[in-house]
């Protein structure tokens, strides 16, 4: 008996009890039942129980506190010593104890991670523990599966800010290409042709800048040269390199190019039975969604291409061509503008004509209508213009201004009446101006000398005329006209034709540029005297002189130009040689014979009047001039054609250039035209202030207010 619980209560590897110098072999065979023997017998050493449950024995134990072990535990005890005794019989005692004591902790062990499993709280015996050692795993666990967490979220976080540091630091782009390749040279063709060559702006390759396009003319050695000596084609140029992009020979020199039709987006609508491409076999119907359409505009011959590659679409052979084509409204119904252009007879004995062309086909609409005009000169216009009734009409003359009513045209070209009700409208308050009822033509203005009309737009010419629908909105709705001669200007109201001021001036070689130069909203106008070198602007206003000055300026023909910028006036371009101080001393000089002469392109902006921008210095003579501009970045080129001078007798070659107007102000050199000697006088502005303002200034394209919202509205009329 006593063997036997001390065996139950001895530890493995200890050699006395935990309970101080208490042995219970020494009080094995005690009868007494006092508190202290109780508390030995039934204290839970560590949770040991005799059934080996831990929660559950130790409530046997302490339910039985008062009792003493029973009989039938001790004979359990014997034969368990029996037993292990006969499995063990080569062992001694203390082997087979300490075998029964691993055995002992091993099912205890067991026994622990089952009251875990099964989720045994610290409400049992023993429970704390086990709880405990659950909870630090779990723990773990969950520490694991956040670190996995955090690690799936980090790394995909820092591989895309590294994404976005690589491409805003390492990878450049398109713009900054653009602000690296400023300028361009290009040698084409030979110089001094006459007239000059044709030039127009459109973006034909699809990088948002419009590429250079223009008539080229070469000297060919052949011996038997099938068009004499002189080989004839139309070329477009990159605006970002001046690389060719197409090149179209032509059986004859091309007077004007003009883009920008556009023919997308709806099915093709042919003339009733395909008439007109019986008539007309060279023609063809435009290919829809086939990008912009470019007239190549002859002597004889008008040839629509694609703008992208140079291929033709459909060509047409009039009469001697002279005029160029003017944007109509959608005259058929094919969703097509369509076009209308003057022609003349070969001996130019009889009057001119004009004549509808389909922008689909480019089939004549009907047969040509003439006109007998009593004025001398050549043709001028033809121009479109819609009235405030929303009614067309076109202004065109010989020597003189006359109108007419598009539906009129119409009607006289193909005896039918149009099929949209924009255009049967007709105004009353210009059909009041005709001189007999019977008579369609209006009378708008005659002089003495050879006049031409242009609508008083800011910026107009710069596009050459381009065939867009807005920017010929932005000029068939014009409040008024400028009528000019060679010494003469005339504005006049566009409501009731009525002249609003006139101005008798010097010799006037080139056509006035209008721009922006004082903030009323009406442009004014750029104009260069040929014989003393002086450049004025008129107020388009009243016809007063806003600005003038007086350069060394040898003969140069060639037109002024007018910028739009973002401070709501505009930048007028033009070539000069040096200004003539206003002292009195200081006499005009003249050019030696057989010196070069140094002609400069300077800017002038209505903010700095007293100081122009001197952007580059040439001995080539330029000859035609045209402003691009880049939107996405504010910015603008201008493009020239000059002829260069040789040593030999040889002729001068032809060069195109294209000048960043940015990267050549920020370049450029201050001129100061006149010093405040007045002690009441302005404030001399100074340089660092002046070159502040310059290299800050941005471009922009001239569009009136309103003009997209009535696009918009003729558009819905028309359809």
């Amino acid at each position: 008996m006593a063997a036997a619980l001390s065996r139950a209560l001895k530890l493995p590897g200890k050699k006395g009890s935990e309970l101080g110098e208490y042995d219970p072999l020494t009080q094995a065979d005690s009868e007494d039942e006092s508190e202290e023997d109780d508390l030995v017998l039934n204290y839970p050493r560590n949770g040991l129980g005799r059934s080996n449950c831990l929660g559950t024995a130790s409530s046997d134990l302490r339910g039985n506190r008062s009792g003493r072990l029973v009989g039938g535990e001790d004979e359990a005890e014997e034969e368990e010593e029996d037993e292990w005794r006969e499995r063990l019989p080569s062992k001694s005692r203390q082997d087979r104890d300490d075998m029964k004591g691993m055995q002992y902790w091993s099912q205890r062990d067991t026994g622990r991670d089952r009251v875990g499993e099964d989720g045994g709280g610290p409400g049992a015996s023993g429970g704390a523990g086990v709880g405990a050692n659950g909870t630090d795993v779990d723990g773990k666990r969950k520490r694991m599966r956040g670190t996995i967490r955090a690690a799936f979220f980090l790394v995909p976080l820092f591989c895309a800010t590294l994404l976005v540091l690589l491409c805003a630091f390492l990878i450049p782009c398109q713009k900054g290409e653009l602000d690296k390749q400023p300028q361009w040279e290009t040698a084409l063709g030979d110089g001094g042709v006459v007239p000059p060559p044709a030039l127009a702006l459109w973006d034909v390759d699809g990088d948002s800048v419009d590429d250079v396009l223009l008539g080229d003319t070469k000297r060919t050695n052949d011996t038997h040269p099938i068009q004499g000596n002189k080989v004839y084609s139309a070329v477009a140029l990159s605006a970002i390199t001046g690389q060719v992009l197409w090149r179209r020979f032509m059986r004859e020199p091309v007077n004007y190019i003009q883009c920008g039709l556009q023919c997308e987006g709806h099915p093709v609508r042919l003339p009733a039975g395909g008439a007109a491409l019986r008539a007309y076999p060279e023609t063809a119907p435009l290919p829809r969604a086939s990008g912009p359409v470019c007239l190549l505009v002859g002597r004889m011959v008008l040839t629509a291409v694609n703008g992208t590659t140079g291929d033709k679409f459909w060509s047409v052979t009039l009469e001697k061509i002279a005029s160029q084509a003017v944007l109509l409204p959608d005259l058929q119904g094919d969703t097509v503008p369509d076009l209308l252009i003057v022609t003349m007879p070969m001996d130019e004995a009889s009057d001119l004509s004009l004549i509808l062309l389909s922008g689909l086909t480019g089939a004549i609409l009907g047969h040509p209508v003439p006109f007998n005009l009593t004025g001398q000169g050549k043709p001028m216009g033809p121009l479109l213009h819609e009235t405030q009734q929303g009614a067309y009409y076109i202004l065109f003359g010989k020597g003189t201004v006359e109108a007419v009513s598009l539906r009129d045209i119409y009607i006289r070209a193909t005896s039918k009446m149009p099929i949209t009700q924009a255009l049967r409208q007709k105004d009353p308050s210009w059909e009041k101006l005709k001189k007999t009822n019977s008579s369609a033509l209006i009378h708008i203005y005659s002089g003495k000398d050879q006049v031409d009309l242009l609508p008083l737009v800011a910026g107009f010419g710069n596009n050459h005329n381009n065939l867009d629908t807005v920017s010929n909105l932005n000029s068939t709705k014009s409040d008024r006209f400028l009528v000019y001669s060679s010494s003469k200007l005339s504005v006049l109201r566009e409501r009731d034709t009525h002249k609003e001021w006139s101005l008798s001036s010097a010799p006037i070689h080139s056509r006035p540029a209008p721009g922006h130069f004082n903030d009323d909203g009406i442009p004014d106008l750029l104009i260069q005297h040929s014989a003393n070198g002086i450049r004025k602007i008129i107020d388009g206003a009243s016809g007063h002189i806003l600005w003038a000055e007086e350069f060394l300026c040898p003969h140069l023909v060639l037109e002024a130009s007018s910028i739009a910028t973002t401070t709501g006036l505009s930048a007028f371009l033009f070539w000069a040689s040096e200004p003539i101080r206003t002292q009195k001393n200081i006499t005009k000089a003249t050019v030696a014979p057989g010196v070069p002469v140094i002609r400069k392109l300077f800017l002038l902006h209505p903010a700095y009047p007293t100081v122009l921008v001197q952007l580059a210095s040439t001995t080539d003579t330029a000859v035609t001039a045209a402003v691009s501009y880049q939107e996405h970045h504010n910015g603008a080129s201008y493009i020239t054609v000059s002829s260069r001078p040789t040593t030999d007798s040889e002729p001068g070659a032809q060069v195109v250039k294209s000048l960043s107007l940015r990267a050549a102000i920020s370049k450029g050199e201050l001129v100061r035209l006149r010093e405040s000697g007045k002690a009441r006088g302005p404030v001399k502005p100074s340089d660092f202030e002046v070159n502040k303002f310059f290299r800050h200034l941005s471009f922009k394209r001239q569009v009136r207010g309103g003009i997209r919202l009535k696009y918009m509205h003729s558009l819905l009329k028309v359809l």
